[in-house]
């Protein structure tokens, strides 16, 4: 089953489902500086475009590309800047 779902005034948007591995989104961002909180561990996998990433705890940006990834664990917060729509793949465990 698909589940849509939508945030920041529908500056992201992303369909969930469910894989053989567990659930998982794919989604798009526009242009726009955010936080997110997980409730599970998530791997974030950028698929085109970029996304500047301040990861918990830690006061560095860094930028990840095509095919890179990073991980948050559960109970945390992310925050994102970014700069021109990327697309990713979010991988909850």
């Amino acid at each position: 089953m698909l589940k849509v779902n939508e945030y920041f005034n529908g500056n992201v948007k992303s369909i969930g489902f469910e894989s053989n591995e567990g659930p998982v989104t794919a989604g798009v961002m526009d242009k726009g500086d955010y936080e997110f909180s997980t409730s599970k561990k998530e791997i974030m996998v950028v698929t085109c475009g970029e996304m500047t990433v301040q990861l918990p705890g830690g006061s560095e940006w860094k930028t990840f590309r095509p095919f890179e990834k990073f991980e948050v664990e559960a109970n945390q917060s992310f925050k994102l800047k970014i700069a021109a729509p990327v697309s990713y793949l979010c991988y909850y465990k």
